[in-house]
């Protein structure tokens, strides 16, 4: 076995590969992608009388698409009423971090981070009470958002938008991970 120089054997650490704390609530379905030599389809959803399937007691109000720039990030989001499902068209790349601010939550102060896109098909269900942003992690493109939501938007007295600060969870927390 080979001995490391001392400035390696100071850097040198061991990658944890342990599961990671989930938030409680917070759910991932993935999705099937059919693919041919003509292209490809993903179908997000089924609905039965506005019941997503698969998300027993989604209902859904809304469907919106949203564009993010470049690098852009947009943080963080909340809700007291609304839940979020969020889906990312495999072809774009987006780091959706999430943190629990319910207060008395089991998982409460719990942030957890996930790519989103990235080749991959899945919806994630984000509950009330989960603070939630994104990151475009792609340098020169724009990516794409996909949500479904159980709440309508209103910017009247029943406007359930929330926000916290971009950073409420650290600056790093938007980091790429490296190593």
């Amino acid at each position: 076995m080979p001995e490391f120089n001392d400035a390696a054997k100071a850097a040198y650490s061991v990658q944890d590969y342990s599961a990671r704390s989930k938030i409680e609530g917070l759910e991932i379905v993935e999705l099937r992608r059919f693919n041919d030599d003509g292209g490809a389809m993903t179908e997000l959803g089924r609905l039965d009388g506005g019941k997503l399937q698969g998300l027993p007691g989604f209902e859904v109000r809304q469907v919106n698409y949203s564009v993010m720039e470049p690098l852009a990030i947009k943080a963080f989001h909340m809700h007291k009423r609304q839940t979020d499902v969020w889906y990312v068209p495999p072809t774009d790349k987006i780091l959706l971090c999430v943190g629990d601010v319910r207060k008395g939550s089991p998982t409460e102060g719990v942030v957890q981070r996930l790519v989103l896109g990235d080749t991959r098909s899945m919806l994630v269900r984000i509950p009330p009470g989960v603070a939630h942003g994104a990151k475009n992690l792609r340098p020169a493109t724009p990516s794409v958002i996909v949500y479904f939501v159980d709440v309508q938007f209103s910017t009247d007295e029943h406007c359930d938008e929330g926000r916290l600060p971009w950073d409420h969870f650290g600056a790093s927390v938007w980091d790429v991970e490296r190593g």
